[in-house]
């Protein structure tokens, strides 16, 4: 009989002769206890025949966490009145299963046996003391280490210990791991490697290691954290510009990334991505319709200010759809300028148009570079040729995509300082060769070398454009004039065949940018609100581009658009309180007694009421236009600019709040598929659509601006370095018994 109370069994042990008083009463007490169990489970068939009601279902869900539901199915006991007087039992759910009671834990998915005549309560009792659910067990669980450990930690570039003390907190610890796991793009399944376990005990013994279920759970609640914040943080910034761009992934699941730009308060540029999620198709209505969905999802649909794209036809249908939209949710000049072209894809069809030209010999070398790649003895080789020829370079071959103009032209900048070695190493040659498969020639590298000069310029002005943590918006319209001037250079030069690229690109470029009507017009105004150029850089620029006469006309254009925009935003914030600055009438109302002080003060009212009047808005503009900067602003950058003097332009620092928050790029939305492909690599391709959201989103919001995604190219070459360093015997804290795979082929 399972349950027979201590008492019981030791009277049945002094008699073991067995009398019939003895035996009458243990059979008496083992009566009793089945009695007892069975009236018990009778009491349970009696409660789970009548299903708690909805009221009553609702008012135990109440008694959970927010993230905790009621499990479907599952057959629940509510009394009120509980005979249970431990402490601890309200942290449980009690529920019958299989005719046995059992207790559900209010803060995880644990349970345990809770018949009181058949099981005891020492589990329960100890996980409600340690459930990192609980908060109460958190708050106990902060205050545990007290000790205060020293600790010593290397100054940067320097053999020196600095020593100091802080209290271990193993919340700390375990958040750090979280933080690592998302930040790094670690597998779930690396806290139970070996390597680190061991690195763990080794650094932190008293750190339990969580299980990789925890460990996703962990990067869940991180993630609904932290959104909560982002949500708070949009409820404070004024308007928001987004990219957006599309992606298939080796799961062949169409993905949408959406990243949110705006200035804050404190005049700091943010870039969020707020949507990594799949879509149906690549077309132009469902990408709008998933992009109005996801702003909807985060309450700023009312808060779109533009839209940067490439120059997908589906994009022009997507920008269409959303302009609908803000036209309902209130916008900007009515939605006219809401789609903003990627300035960098523009560049890259340009670009494309010309070197078609020298199709030949960027084949030829690219054809080479993949002969000496493909091959760890020809790279051997032609590492052993570049120290024999004392080239001093530490780049290293690299292939080029071939739709992304950028990557051929590193490829030809790297290729071409290494010409002396491919003339030494023997390329496959023949007469079965077609022409651009042949090794380049003398005449090639020379073409090589004038192109790279020529890409040269527009590489570096791509790389300025595309840049997500700091303004591009006020740079636009000076870059595009900077590559209308290269490309009239190009056109007077005596080899034909560039002149014949110049005026190939030169066409292009005038169908995407020798329209002004084409542009968008916040380009324009970008550029006047950065007060190191203001409207003087903008008609100079337009007088360069388009002539003189038709230059002067549309930079009146620009100026006059500038006004009837900065009349919007006045009209929209008429209401704010506008401070002095610089104005030569104080608006404190005096309270002195004297002849003519009623005059005076309503003198002044009326002056303070006519701040809220065009004529006076109109004046903010002129004397910002009007104003000079002092020698210390020349060095400000436009954000710094604005944050120190915004206040002395109350309407127009909200518009430069929006405009120059624009970006002239979709970079930032691109960038994250490079992310993802990395985390959706062929051993994670089971990870669900929601958790590559989970871990991309919350990547980029822990992420600081200051840390750059780990170039691989850049650490190979670190590594050659090192491997050449143990090679001469210059490392001291390496075996001098490595043996290199290298120096056995």
């Amino acid at each position: 009989m399972v349950g027979v109370s201590g008492k019981a069994a030791r009277g049945g042990a002094a008699n073991e002769a067995g009398s019939e008083g003895s035996q009458g009463t243990t059979d008496s007490y083992s009566c009793n206890m089945e009695s007892s169990q069975s009236k018990r489970s009778a009491s349970f068939s009696e409660q789970t025949s009548q299903p708690l009601s909805e009221k009553d279902m609702e008012e135990l869900q109440s008694t959970l966490p927010p993230d905790k539901k009621l499990k479907a199915g599952r057959e629940y006991i509510w009394n009120r009145k509980s005979k249970r007087k431990a402490e601890y039992w309200k942290y449980y759910l009690e529920y019958v299963e299989n005719g046995k009671l059992r207790a559900e834990c209010k803060f995880c998915p644990k349970t345990f046996a809770a018949d009181g005549n058949l099981n005891g309560s020492k589990n329960v009792k100890n996980h409600a003391e340690s459930c990192l659910g609980n908060p109460i067990n958190i708050e106990k669980e902060k205050g545990k280490e007290k000790q205060t450990k020293l600790y010593f930690d290397q100054e940067h570039e320097s053999s020196e210990l600095k020593c100091g003390s802080r209290i271990i907190n193993l919340n700390d610890v375990r958040e750090a791991l979280i933080h690592m796991i998302i930040v790094d793009e670690l597998p779930f399944k690396h806290v139970e490697k070996p390597g680190f376990r061991h690195f763990v005990q080794v650094a932190c013994p008293q750190f339990h290691i969580p299980s990789r279920v925890t460990i996703a759970r962990d990067c869940l609640k991180l993630y609904y954290s932290e959104k909560e914040k982002l949500r708070e943080m949009f409820k404070t910034c004024q308007r928001i510009s987004v990219t957006t761009d599309t992606w298939t992934s080796i799961q062949r699941i169409n993905y949408m990334c959406l990243t949110a730009h705006f200035i804050d308060n404190d005049w700091k540029l943010n870039k969020k991505i707020i949507n990594f999620c799949p879509i149906s198709s690549h077309k132009g209505e469902a990408i709008g319709k998933a992009v109005e969905a996801c702003l909807e999802y985060w309450g700023i649909d009312d808060k779109l200010f533009t839209v940067t794209v490439d120059n997908a036809s589906s994009n022009d249908v997507a920008c269409a759809h959303l302009s609908r939209m803000v036209r309902r949710t209130g916008c900007i000049n009515d939605g006219k300028n809401l789609h903003v072209r990627c300035i960098a894809h523009i560049i890259n069809l340009i670009v494309w148009d010309g070197i078609r030209e020298h199709g030949v010999c960027i084949d030829r070398v690219r054809n080479a570079v993949k002969y000496v790649k493909n091959s760890p003895a020809r790279i051997l080789r032609f590492k052993d040729l570049v120290q024999k020829a004392n080239i001093d370079s530490k780049s290293s071959l690299s292939f080029d995509v071939p739709t992304r103009w950028n990557s051929t032209y590193i490829m030809l900048e790297t290729a071409l300082k290494f010409r002396r070695v491919f003339s030494g190493l023997s390329l496959p040659d023949g007469e079965d060769l077609n022409d651009n498969e042949r090794p380049p020639e003398p005449e090639d590298w020379e073409k090589v070398e004038r192109l790279v000069l020529f890409l040269g310029g527009f590489y570096l002005l791509t790389k300025r454009i595309s840049g997500s943590h700091y303004v591009t918006a006020n740079k636009g319209l000076g870059e595009i004039a900077s590559m209308y001037d290269m490309l009239n250079n190009w056109e007077q030069s005596e080899d034909l065949n560039f002149q014949a690229m110049a005026i190939a690109m030169k066409k292009k470029f005038d169908k995407y940018w020798g329209d002004v009507d084409k542009m968008n017009k916040f380009i324009y105004v970008a550029l006047l609100l950065d007060p190191h150029s203001k409207m003087v850089i903008v008609e100079l620029t337009l007088t360069d581009m388009h002539g003189p006469e038709k230059g002067t006309k549309l930079a009146n254009d620009v100026k006059e658009f500038a006004y009837s925009l900065f009349e919007e935003y006045r009209k929209m914030y008429a209401t704010s309180n506008i401070p002095d600055c610089g104005d030569n009438m104080s608006m404190d109302i005096d309270n002195s007694k004297g002849v003519g002080s009623d005059y005076v003060r309503k003198l002044k009212e009326r002056a303070k009421r006519l701040k809220g009047t065009s004529g006076y808005a109109i004046s903010e503009l002129d004397r910002y236009l009007n104003d000079q900067l002092g020698p210390e602003e020349e060095e400000q950058d436009a954000l710094t600019w604005w944050g120190k003097n915004g206040q002395c332009y109350v309407i127009l620092n909200r518009m430069a709040r929006d405009i120059l928050a624009i970006p002239l790029s979709t970079v930032a939305s691109e960038s994250a598929f490079s992310t993802g492909g990395r985390t959706l690599d062929p051993f994670r391709s089971s990870l669900t659509p929601k958790m590559v959201q989970v871990l991309l989103c919350t990547q980029d919001w822990l992420r600081a601006k200051e840390v750059p995604i780990v170039d691989v190219e850049e650490n190979l070459k670190e590594l050659e370095e090192i491997e050449k360093e143990v090679q001469r015997g210059e490392s001291n804290d390496v075996d001098d018994e490595v043996v290199f795979v290298d120096s056995l082929v």
